[in-house]
């Protein structure tokens, strides 16, 4: 058996991967595998959110996602005698330097993550299949197939599982997966469509269902994803029937073409029923799986090995205390709650059978629908909760507030926003960042001395001559998955003293 491994990361779809980034960004000592022999050449999930973008910048891969994606700013709503042109992301999202969903086939986010994990001399070991795990005081004893069948025995001292829907780590660490399935079957289709007007998201709505195209431009430049009418039968997917549901749904005129993915596939609404067990953590699918309304699913997966991956790197270098593993699942379970419960309404309200909802869709949207460009507000809301930019974790214990909040602007455990723009660019080295706003005189270095003894390893301070994302003198230390750990308005040593003693304790190994 090979030297015990700080963690093993189990699949390599993009949770997996932004783990592995995250870990190696920190230095620690990892492996990551997965049974597949190789990574998906489907598109799969297609759009990543400012949200995503933002913690992925820290990493260096964003500038590299956007050039190959295709920022769709327009949705157009063909409804039965007219189309509405609904803007995407045109208001409410002012200190975000990604003020859009960006379409990207998932093969190619794992491309560019996968590129990142090479260059840093990462290998993701495929053809591996998890087959046993076995707790032998402080390590997993994880044993490992490979395709040849021959097996081997590697220690770890966490295990990630980030494998998917079907997850074995979940299995094998005994977490139950509670919910449901959905009653319809659904076609994915990546392929040609001629009529149809690029650079923007294509709705087709009727009282029987919707008809969804995507910008994809590779491998296909369109994705179509559709529901089975619930008169046609079971089956092989051909391009015919899809040529069928779309005219049936009110894409009469559009004629499709060279597919090269086709598919047909049930949905789901689960969860885990925690997000760890002692060393077992799950992410992404493995803890959360649901439709894919509001492009959430991939994005979220992402977040949480984000979340998660700081949190193992700092405990396994002795530079945080073991029970900061405890906040992931305070933080990341509520937002795959609630991830749940918006996709499944959503969902509901698009494709239900009831009358009501029926009518709702044939009737009502295309009354209400141009009214929805000129409410601004509403939109704001909608746009900034689906950007994933309003996620905070405000009751985690991992935020604290000094005795004097600031009177404005961001709250412990909310994300800091890209306010001055370029701020995020700032500190995007690993670690914790301390912000110091106001006159440079109100904060002396004998004052800051103390506090930073024995961590000048894990904080970097940042004195900035403008007021930052607050207005007027503050202090604030950043996390390093870009969200506020600890705020106070004025100089406040003693209160930030208080936290780094609780959460960032001096021995580094």
């Amino acid at each position: 058996m090979t030297a015990p491994l700080d963690v093993l990361v189990v699949g390599a779809g993009p949770t997996g991967l932004a783990l592995a980034a995250q870990l190696r960004a920190h230095g620690s000592e990892f492996r990551i595998v997965d049974r597949s022999l190789d990574r998906v050449r489907e598109s799969r999930a297609l759009g990543i959110q400012p949200r995503t973008l933002e913690a992925l910048a820290g990493l260096g891969v964003t500038d590299r996602l956007v050039a190959r994606g295709n920022p769709a700013m327009q949705l157009r709503l063909h409804l039965a005698r007219r189309t509405v042109s609904l803007p995407l992301f045109d208001i409410g999202l002012p200190d975000t330097p990604y003020p859009f969903l960006l379409f990207l086939a998932q093969a190619e986010t794992e491309s560019i993550l996968g590129e990142h994990l090479t260059a840093r001399d990462v290998s993701v070991e495929r053809g591996i299949e998890l087959v046993g795990l076995e707790r032998q005081g402080p390590h997993v004893v994880c044993r490992l197939r490979g395709r040849d069948g021959a097996e081997e025995s590697v220690a770890a001292r966490y295990v990630v599982g980030c494998d998917g829907a079907h997850s074995t780590v979940r299995a094998r660490a005994g977490i139950g997966f509670e919910g449901y399935a959905y009653p319809q079957t659904y076609l994915l289709a990546d392929l040609e469509v001629e009529g149809l007007e690029p650079g923007a998201v294509h709705s087709y709505m009727t009282g029987a269902g919707m008809l969804f195209f995507f910008p994809l431009g590779s491998p296909a430049p369109w994705r179509m994803l559709a529901m089975r009418p619930s008169d046609a039968p079971d089956g092989e997917v051909t391009l015919p029937l899809l040529q069928r549901i779309a005219d049936r749904y009110g894409a009469k005129g559009l004629l499709l073409r060279d597919p090269v993915w086709m598919t047909d596939f049930r949905l789901h609404n689960r969860g885990a029923a925690r997000y760890r067990s002692g060393p077992f953590f799950l992410a992404g699918d493995a803890a959360h799986i649901h439709s894919p309304a509001g492009a959430q699913g991939m994005n979220t997966g992402i977040q949480d090995a984000l979340n998660l991956g700081w949190k193992l790197a700092l405990v396994c270098r002795g530079a945080a205390p073991e029970d900061l593993l405890d906040t992931y699942g305070i933080e990341r379970a509520p937002v795959g709650r609630h991830v749940r419960r918006f996709t499944d309404r959503a969902f509901v309200i698009g494709t239900s059978p009831n009358p009501v909802l029926r009518f709702a869709r044939a009737r009502l949207v295309p009354r209400l629908a141009p009214l929805a460009v000129r409410a601004t507000a509403p939109r704001g809301w909608v746009f900034r909760a689906v950007s994933e930019l309003g996620i905070h974790y405000r009751r985690s214990p991992v935020s604290a507030t000094g005795t004097r909040p600031p009177r404005r602007g961001p709250r412990a455990g909310d994300r800091l926003p890209d306010r001055p723009r370029g701020l995020q660019e700032r500190i995007a080295a690993p670690g914790w960042h301390l912000l110091l706003t106001g006159p440079p005189h109100l904060w002396p270095d004998q004052r800051l001395a103390p506090v930073l003894e024995g961590r000048a390893e894990l904080i970097t301070v940042h004195r900035l001559d403008d007021r930052g994302p607050w207005p007027g003198v503050a202090q604030g230390l950043v996390r390093p998955d870009g969200h506020l750990g600890y705020v106070a308005r004025g100089a406040e040593p003693a209160g930030l003293r208080a936290y780094v003693d609780r959460w960032l304790p001096t021995t580094v190994r």
